[in-house]
């Protein structure tokens, strides 16, 4: 019975061929833009998605998730355990290690019923019976379990280790976003407040030549040079954004974003070039150029863009080398050694249950628990596919745009108590 309830367990699981190479899924194009614009992401609502988006490479995209108040809420809840259990069978982690676990199983039912052919069985009744199989050859198998016990603090640190990398990979690229996002409103509070101000040390000499004064403001030609500003803020971090994601997931979208946004002329200049994010770094430098300010508070502005730098090569690090492969490597063909010998060692410690089938669903057990902790931190590895960079794209664009929209509000006419502070600190010469 036991038996027949962990075949069960594991065709929920998956099937197939033990520790073949998972084919790779194509990942598959979405017509509406919404979806992929949106800032909350979570599992496929349509009855008619295909399978291959509940769990693997067609999953990641489900995975983009961005609380608020009320997932908090739901994350704190004290029915999270009994929902966690109620999903079960849902996980896309668990149907990811179906076949490894289904290979362990199968291991740990071998040994129960060679041992049981060839030495004796007991019937439901409680009744011994004599080997099916009495030939010479025919020996009971198993190992003992002291070797077991004495490496696994050994393969308990390497899961831990690679887990732990793989978070810290993750969470710096999480806090690479988080660096665009606030240098992006840097960057146009700045241009906005500072557009066409008066109180920038006109009438000041620097290096020996005297500013001119500022002209007054056109509300047009401010309108148009910020709008350039926001715009191609938010042209760069979509084209880093297509830079780090798949080509078949993102291209297509990105191109008719760009082209939507952008004359065909500043579109075409980014889609053709060969590195898209420093062409677009490059147009916002013109951007910020073109303003009429002051040299020094450009250069301050100007300071956000070798911040973007800083996060786009950063993110090309973590996106082009993954955690070194022969540790991967070693981790998991230690664990799975480990997981497949251990149903060996299992048989003598459950003489207790009846026929000792109850190794059978502990070894299955096991290798869930341990085969999930190595999926996690290979899930983890390479972080972009389950970032939200489209809601993150999305709402810099939109933070930026109400931000220039507020230019000229408060700085309708000169205050005096402003200009006498800035006489006050300006350096003497």
């Amino acid at each position: 019975m036991f038996f027949r309830l962990a075949l069960v367990l594991l065709a929920a699981l998956g099937g197939g061929d033990a520790f073949s190479t998972h084919s790779p899924v194509a990942m598959p194009k979405t017509t509406a833009a919404k979806s992929k614009s949106a800032l909350y992401m979570g599992p496929p609502t349509d009855p008619s998605a295909p399978v291959t988006e509940l769990y693997g490479e067609g999953s990641r995209k489900y995975r983009r998730t961005v609380y608020t108040h009320d997932q908090w809420v739901k994350h704190r809840s004290p029915d999270r355990f009994a929902n966690n259990l109620a999903t079960l069978f849902n996980s896309g982690i668990y149907k990811q290690i179906g076949r490894e676990v289904f290979a362990t199983t199968a291991v740990a039912a071998f040994v129960c019923g060679w041992n049981l052919l060839v030495g004796g069985y007991q019937d439901l009744a409680g009744t011994m019976h004599d080997p099916i199989l009495n030939a010479q050859w025919a020996m009971m198998i198993g190992l003992p379990l002291t070797p077991f016990t004495v490496v696994s603090p050994s393969l308990g640190l390497l899961l831990a280790f690679r887990t732990n990398q793989s978070y810290k990979r993750w969470d710096e690229a999480r806090k690479f976003w988080g660096l665009n996002i606030n240098h992006t409103r840097d960057l146009n509070r700045m241009a906005t407040a500072w557009y066409g101000n008066q109180s920038d040390f006109d009438g000041t000499t620097f290096f020996e030549k005297e500013t001119a004064k500022l002209a007054p403001v056109n509300t047009a030609e401010r309108q148009y040079l910020l709008g350039q500003v926001s715009l191609m803020t938010w042209a760069f971090v979509r084209s880093m954004k297509r830079h780090l994601s798949p080509p078949e997931e993102d291209e297509d979208d990105y191109i008719a974003e760009i082209r939507a946004r952008l004359t065909p002329e500043q579109a075409e200049a980014i889609i053709s070039a060969a590195h898209r994010p420093n062409r677009a770094l490059y147009d916002l430098s013109v951007a910020i150029e073109k303003l009429p300010m002051h040299f020094v508070r450009k250069d301050s502005i100007n300071t956000n863009l070798s911040i973007f730098e800083d996060t786009l090569g950063g993110s090309e690090r973590l996106l082009s080398s993954p955690v070194p492969l022969f540790f991967s490597r070693h981790t998991a063909r230690f664990a799975s050694i480990w997981l497949l010998l251990l149903p060996f060692a299992l048989y003598e410690p459950f003489a207790n249950s009846w026929n000792h089938v109850m190794m059978v669903p502990a070894t299955a057990f096991i290798s869930v628990c341990l085969f999930g902790i190595e999926e996690l931190a290979t899930q983890l590895e390479e972080p972009f596919t389950i970032l939200p960079m489209q809601g993150f794209c999305d709402k810099i664009g939109a933070n930026c745009d109400e931000i220039v929209s507020w230019a000229g509000q408060g700085q309708e006419s000169e205050s005096e108590v402003v200009r006498q502070n800035l006489e006050a600190m300006m350096p003497s010469r």
